[in-house]
């Protein structure tokens, strides 16, 4: 029957364009929400570090720049960006360490740091539009739709990273030594373990992943210094609906909202999705307030 098939194809489309979505959101969400769970602030210079990375790679990658190729740009880019999430720490967040109103100061130094790179992306690069390469060429059928090869290698991508930043917290001293830092600093301190260090080490963590993520987006949009500003409002969506520092939620969040922005721009088109987003994600922190797996 037509409408079955209406629905099928509906279902189809909705479930392909979310698992993309979902995928960039968990890659996005996970640095925010190590760097919360660690030192309990938000990094709004998260979207600047994505796009000095994706700009990082198209920098060594392109032809037009010095065409090294894809691979080297992408592990580049990825070392920058956790460079730059070291000298941000140093800089804008190290300083305020022991002031009373930490959050507030590093909402302001933050967002500083943020209009700093984009500006200075802008001044290096100039404001004609970039794009890279795709990682993997041609398409691929998912669940009957077909995607681009590059957005099924950030499917695939997505998981196996998160697979091994648990790996690297639950098997590794350092990893461990994170943890032991977020769930209670003093008895951290107590036992020899030094937390200014394992905050450059979640800083260094947060912004790899942002680089990564970025390089992930600037084959799929067009890269601006505005590039990182709306994926950045979403992934702190996925971070507070999951539980402001849970791993776990802000995975769960990022398939939420993946899943929801996709079935609510097929439905309602993209003008409305942001609204009916936002009213989601108010319902469901009314009945959750500290979000889907967040703690007391």
């Amino acid at each position: 029957m037509e409408w079955i098939d209406q629905i099928g194809s509906a279902a189809r489309a909705i479930f392909a364009s979310g698992l993309v979505l979902s995928s960039l959101y968990v890659l996005i969400a996970a640095g925010l929400a190590i760097v919360w769970n660690t030192l309990g602030i938000f990094n709004f210079a998260h979207g600047a570090i994505m796009v000095i990375g994706a700009y990082v790679a198209w920098t060594v990658s392109d032809p037009a720049a010095l065409g090294w190729g894809l691979l080297p740009g992408i592990v580049i880019a990825v070392a920058t960006s956790a460079i730059l999430g070291l000298v941000i720490n140093r800089l804008l967040i190290v300083p305020f360490l022991t002031q009373p109103n930490l959050v507030l100061i590093t909402v302001m130094t933050t967002l500083s740091g943020a209009f700093f790179l984009e500006n200075s992306a802008l001044l290096i690069w100039g404001p004609r539009i970039k794009q890279l390469e795709k990682v993997v060429s041609g398409n691929v059928s998912v669940g009957g739709t077909a995607i681009s090869g590059h957005e099924a290698t950030i499917i695939v991508l997505a998981p196996l990273l998160m697979l091994g930043l648990w790996a690297f917290l639950r098997f590794t001293w350092v990893g461990s030594a994170v943890r032991a830092v977020a769930q209670n600093r003093e008895f951290a301190e107590l036992s020899g373990i030094r937390t200014r260090a394992m905050y450059a080490v979640a800083f260094a963590i947060a912004a790899g992943l942002a680089g990564f993520a970025g390089v992930m987006l600037g084959a799929i949009r067009f890269i601006t210094p505005g590039l990182g500003g709306e994926p950045l409002i979403k992934a702190m969506i996925v971070v507070i609906l999951g539980g402001l520092g849970s791993i776990p939620g802000t995975i769960i969040g990022s398939y939420l909202v993946g899943f929801g922005e996709a079935a609510s721009t097929y439905f309602l088109g993209a003008y409305w999705t942001q609204a009916a987003l936002f009213l989601v994600f108010i319902i469901i922190l009314v009945i959750r307030p500290n979000g889907i797996m967040g703690r007391k």
